[in-house]
């Protein structure tokens, strides 16, 4: 695959507490294709409530992300 650009979250909103809190479980990741001009998006789950969040990967985690591709 091609470099990782995001990964993908499912975010499930839900009150605590009387407060509003959010969720996020990682379902998957977005790859950027070789030319740069579109990604696939791959997903280990469907979320029930058909939202997914794209979110630019922190440092730490590409670089995890790049020694699990090897």
């Amino acid at each position: 695959m091609a470099n990782l650009a995001f990964y993908a979250y499912t975010v499930v909103d839900f009150e605590q507490d009387g407060k509003r809190r959010s969720n996020w479980l990682r379902v998957g990741a977005a790859f950027e294709h070789k030319d740069g001009e579109g990604l696939d998006i791959v997903l280990d789950a469907l979320p029930v409530n058909g939202r997914v969040s794209l979110r630019k990967p922190k440092s730490k985690e590409a670089l995890e992300a790049a020694k699990a591709e090897e």
